[in-house]
């Protein structure tokens, strides 16, 4: 008798993720990935340039805006690396989110014709995000050379051995958020529009715009309760020396990240299943 070499069969558990199988597709992974750059970026002036531009105008105008008009304390660091930093953490973590929030809607024209781990799609969204977050601070890094031969007293320490498990982790609670949106949005269209406003008012209760020394009292207690500070604040006490460093605050996104991750792809496999009957 012939073997099968691959049998399609449907997953007889909410907690089937199929991760052997996921390995088995890394090509495909891989195509995507190309894929989201060739759609991103074809027919654009500057390409893949705006992966540079897109911190370096941003920071820009924060430095302006809060560091020079508004006058925003930044604990002595300078504006423009403080804010390089934070949006750099902010912008990954808020990108996995809304990138991977359109899964099924967007993706169905393929996911209704061929047979592969749905789980691939956001895997390779993600894994986009890391390998601009991964140029985005090669350049980091080149700004503050720069700035410490001008002078100033910047002091990283040990713990920028961590900084890249740390961003991983915020690019899988970004994962595991977007996939918990992407299958509530199979029902409820109307959570885009919700979520997108929902980011932007978000990033005003991280600290990516001020410090955490600027809060005291319950008001840090509280946003330190925001799984995304201890993150942000951790980058930069590992680079800078400064900011509201807090084992505790980091073990609590820690906890969230596995946490949402687990719902995220409980609630996906759940929503696979028939989701091609709903859109």
């Amino acid at each position: 008798m012939k073997k099968w070499k691959t049998i399609i069969e449907p997953n007889t558990s909410l907690f089937d993720f199929k991760l052997r199988e996921l390995w088995s597709y890394r090509d495909l992974c891989l195509m995507f990935i190309r894929k989201n750059y060739i759609t991103r970026y074809k027919q654009t002036i500057f390409g893949p340039l705006y992966m540079i531009l897109s911190p370096l105008l941003t920071s820009g105008l924060f430095s302006v805006v809060f560091g020079t008009v508004v006058g925003v304390s930044t604990d002595g660091v300078p504006d423009f690396l403080f804010y390089m930093l934070g949006n750099l953490a902010w912008s990954f973590f808020s990108n996995c989110v809304l990138d991977n929030r359109n899964t099924f809607e967007g993706n169905a024209y393929i996911m209704g014709k061929v047979y592969f781990p749905r789980l691939v799609i956001p895997i390779a969204n993600t894994m986009t995000k890391i390998i601009n977050l991964t140029i985005q601070y090669v350049l980091f890094i080149i700004f503050l050379v720069v700035y410490r031969c001008r002078g100033f007293v910047i002091e990283p320490n040990a713990w920028v051995v961590m900084t890249p498990f740390l961003l991983v982790m915020l690019g899988v609670m970004g994962l595991g958020i977007g996939l918990i949106a992407s299958s509530l949005t199979v029902k409820y269209r109307d959570l885009n529009v919700v979520l997108g406003f929902a980011m932007n008012l978000f990033m005003y209760i991280t600290p990516v715009i001020y410090p955490l020394s600027n809060l005291t009292g319950g008001w840090r207690t509280l946003a330190l309760l925001n799984p995304v500070a201890p993150v942000t604040e951790a980058t930069r006490y590992a680079f800078f020396g400064t900011g509201i460093f807090s084992i505790p605050a980091l073990l609590w996104s820690v906890a969230f990240t596995f946490v949402v991750a687990f719902i995220g792809l409980v609630l996906f496999n759940k929503v696979e299943k028939n989701f091609i009957d709903t859109i």
